[in-house]
């Protein structure tokens, strides 16, 4: 068998795309893992027996707080990795990845989340993560040059995997490259519905960051006197305590058993945000339970309306009030949800994976290094 690298821009928070190196790893237990940084607090429980690699960024000060204001730095240590001996490399990407100097004669897989948004959508990026004034400055200062490092950087994967559709018109738009689509991976089996039917309140599973609209969810809940059980920590948590009602209960990160308990309970969850992909909706599926999405990105995707969730149409708080009480007049079948589910369960992920993997590695078609 080939000797296998997976590559993963950084390990300083937990989301999907941390999920993805995490399933990646799976299909490839004997792969050494690379990352420009690997904090302990934010490794994915499957990696922890695996043999993890980084960078000198490793030992910058500050990294869990400061990570983002090192984003210059992140091309040179990516372009550091020492790769040689690997004959098959997978990034996961929505940065810095992609932009390995992989070995001549391996072949490069790069499972490309995003392409890179502060440079490419840099004023929604900002705006969006609440930037400061010097970031934003800094950001706007070093636009030109991310972005030409990135365009080289585009050229050195030999093929793209995308984890939607959305993204692959991203990938094919910004670096004139295809995309296979292959969505993340929904550990179906984690989620059980509750035998005793459903509780009363609604649900939010979801890093607290500006963008993802937590507040829309908060604050709707608040008009309508609805229990909203809001799981997950970050930038936006105290300003969220600050618009509550109270019928909204932060409960901060919680461990996987309690997730899956409060996913199985809710009436369904509020995913408010426009995301690229978003698993959460199709996790809380899988516990038998329906959403409430805004009707943009990835959830155009994963959300069967009428069958797994509704949309609604405007990030306002109108919006998703008046969606909420729509939702409450209709009749959800939790074994339909279910099977809606299991089309993206962890299982046919990694079948799609080995089976591109294993068609491309028997064709290989390489692209320059640039």
């Amino acid at each position: 068998m080939s000797k296998v690298a997976i590559v993963h821009d950084y390990f300083v928070q937990t989301g999907g795309a941390e999920r993805v190196a995490e399933a990646l790893y799976s299909i490839y237990p004997d792969a050494t893992v690379f990352a420009t940084v690997a904090l302990p607090d934010h490794m994915p429980s499957q990696l922890e027996a695996a043999e993890i690699r980084t960078t000198w960024m490793q030992r910058l000060p500050r990294m869990s707080q400061y990570y983002r204001h090192y984003f210059l730095l992140y091309p040179w240590a990516v372009e550091s990795l020492d790769l040689s001996g690997y004959e098959l490399i997978l990034s996961s990407s929505s940065g810095y990845a992609k932009g390995l100097k992989r070995p001549d004669g391996s072949v490069h897989v790069c499972y490309c989340h995003t392409p890179m948004r502060w440079a490419w959508r840099s004023e929604e990026y900002t705006r969006r993560e609440r930037h400061g004034r010097i970031s934003r400055i800094l950001i706007g200062a070093s636009l030109g040059s991310l972005r030409r490092w990135d365009l080289r950087a585009s050229k050195r994967p030999d093929y793209y995997i995308a984890n939607s559709r959305a993204v692959a018109d991203r990938i094919q738009k910004t670096y004139n490259r295809h995309a296979e689509v292959i969505p993340p991976p929904i550990d179906v089996n984690r989620f059980q519905p509750s035998k005793a039917g459903h509780d009363d309140y609604y649900l939010v599973l979801s890093r607290l960051i500006a963008y993802k609209r937590i507040d829309l969810a908060v604050a709707a809940c608040s008009r309508l006197n609805r229990r909203l059980v809001v799981i997950g920590e970050g930038p936006e948590y105290k300003h969220l305590r600050e618009i509550a009602g109270p019928t909204i209960e932060f409960l901060g990160r919680q461990p996987d058993e309690a997730v899956n308990d409060y996913a199985a309970r809710c009436r369904a969850l509020l995913f408010t945000g426009e995301e690229d992909f978003g698993m959460a909706p199709l996790e809380v599926n899988a516990a038998g339970r329906p959403v409430i999405a805004y009707r943009a990105g990835g959830a155009l995707e994963t959300v069967a309306e009428g069958v797994s969730g509704i949309f609604f149409n405007h990030p306002h708080v109108d919006s998703l009030a008046n969606a909420i009480r729509r939702f409450e007049i209709e009749q959800w079948n939790p074994s339909l949800i279910r099977a809606h589910a299991r089309s993206f369960d962890r299982s046919v992920f990694e079948a799609r994976i080995r089976d591109f993997v294993e068609s491309v590695s028997a064709n290989p078609v390489q692209q320059g290094a640039a």
